[in-house]
């Protein structure tokens, strides 16, 4: 079977099942299932050669820090962490156009580095500044739009799920990737701070001038902010020092979670909390190993070497390549939720990229800004549908007030193409000869 007849083969299968609503990871199983037996192995060894792949790529010890990370949001939206984030900042943001507008990309950003999902921290933030902000007069639209945005930022700045996720897929240090993850996270708040701020000089009714703070009010803010900086020295502070793997800073994050949200965290509230991580837990692990399943049936086809030297023979521009990737991964985030469809398409994507000279690690941050993309963009984008359910407002109009904030990430995806250093460099600066896994 030629590459072109596989590629077809693989891309019908998926349009098929997903198409029937059948579930994700029975359907990275299922195209398995059905590409090998194209290829004439018998069921036998297919049970075979699956079951070995389910055990292999779910006993990984770097896996362990997903379910603690998503257990840690899950305690911290539940806490009041992110309500005394709020508080301060406030004070230190008034002076600033936009006031406390950037409340809502600072504090996501904040939130975002000891939180790890883009669930977590949008609905944290949201249930916080968006009343506060309506309350005062603020810009709906703009309150709206930054907290989409910056609610993404969960996937980006570390510790990030998918992230992991990519490094045990990729091979990649997840360590480096974390380090990778960083500097784009804090280009794209910059960003949207300057917006907002443009914004708000423009129209001065976007950010009315509703109270004034003096130095005292902000020096007696700052306990406020002990909680998430302790969380934050704990975690970023243990994975960037050598200190820990991210495995080990889940841990040692989850454990101060649990000591730092202990007087707001009732039984029935952990309990929640629980149940809430284990069900994403289990999907995500779902995903993974079925995914891992459908990595082997390709190459057994050699498809992955095959795309590989027929984009070699092509011979386009690596740069036209990406940009071809960057409008399927946009039409394919608007009806995918962003891990299945770095899941499902990595496999196939990841060899291609590679042959044109793309590092991986780079790559795992554009593929994690392509996730972002997708939170963004309806009909099924994450954070769309958690600031509905957190404002009732409808998804049309707060798909419209995300509009300036998607472009400005494509702006940053732009950037940091242009200047592959923004997210390379750190890791290149500060990984020694054995940089933990």
């Amino acid at each position: 079977m030629d590459v072109v007849t596989s590629a077809l083969l693989l891309f019908v299968l998926m349009v098929g099942f997903l198409g029937a609503g059948l579930w994700i990871f029975l359907g990275l199983l299922a195209i398995s299932v059905v590409s090998l037996l194209s290829i004439g192995f018998p069921l036998d060894r297919i049970g075979t050669i699956g079951t070995k792949i389910l055990t292999t790529s779910s006993s990984g010890w770097e896996l362990s820090a997903i379910p603690m990370f998503v257990l840690m949001g899950e305690i911290l939206v539940r806490s009041t962490v992110a309500e005394r984030l709020f508080k301060g900042l406030s004070p230190w943001v008034q002076g600033i156009p936009g006031r406390l507008l950037h409340t809502n990309v600072i504090g996501a950003t904040i939130f975002a580095a000891v939180s790890g999902t883009s669930s977590a921290t949008t609905a944290s933030i949201a249930r916080i500044t968006l009343p506060a902000l309506s309350e005062r007069g603020y810009s709906r639209s703009l309150a709206l739009g930054s907290l989409a945005g910056a609610g993404s930022f969960g996937l980006l700045i570390p510790p990030s799920v998918p992230l992991i996720v990519y490094g045990v897929q990729a091979e990649v240090s997840i360590t480096k990737l974390f380090m990778a993850g960083l500097l784009p996270g804090l280009l794209l708040a910059v960003l949207y701070s300057g917006y907002i701020a443009v914004a708000a000089k423009l129209n001065p009714q976007n950010a009315p001038d509703d109270e004034s703070t003096s130095w005292g009010d902000k020096f007696r803010a700052l306990p406020d902010l002990l909680p998430v900086s302790l969380l934050i020295v704990a975690i970023i502070g243990a994975i960037y020092s050598g200190i820990a793997t991210p495995s080990e800073a889940a841990a040692i994050g989850l454990l101060a979670s649990l000591v730092i949200c202990f007087r707001s965290l009732t039984l029935a509230r952990l309990v929640d909390a629980l149940v809430r991580a284990s069900m994403t837990s289990a999907m995500i692990m779902s995903l993974i190993v079925t995914s891992a399943v459908l990595t082997a049936a390709m190459g057994y086809m050699h498809l992955p070497q095959d795309l590989s030297d027929a984009i070699a023979k092509l011979d386009l521009n690596p740069y036209i390549l990406l940009l071809l990737l960057t409008l399927f991964f946009v039409i394919l985030g608007t009806f995918m939720e962003g891990l299945s469809m770095m899941l499902m398409t990595l496999p196939f994507v990841l060899p291609m990229v590679v042959a044109a000279g793309f590092d991986p690690l780079w790559f795992g941050i554009y593929m994690v800004i392509m996730i972002e993309l997708g939170a963004m963009t309806p009909p099924v984008g994450l954070n769309l549908f958690v600031i509905n359910a957190v404002t009732g407002e409808s998804i049309a109009k707060v798909a419209r007030a995300c509009l300036p904030f998607f472009l400005l990430m494509c702006a940053a995806l732009l950037i940091i193409t242009i200047v592959p250093s923004i997210a390379t460099g750190l890791p290149d600066l500060l990984s020694s000869s054995s940089v933990p896994r």
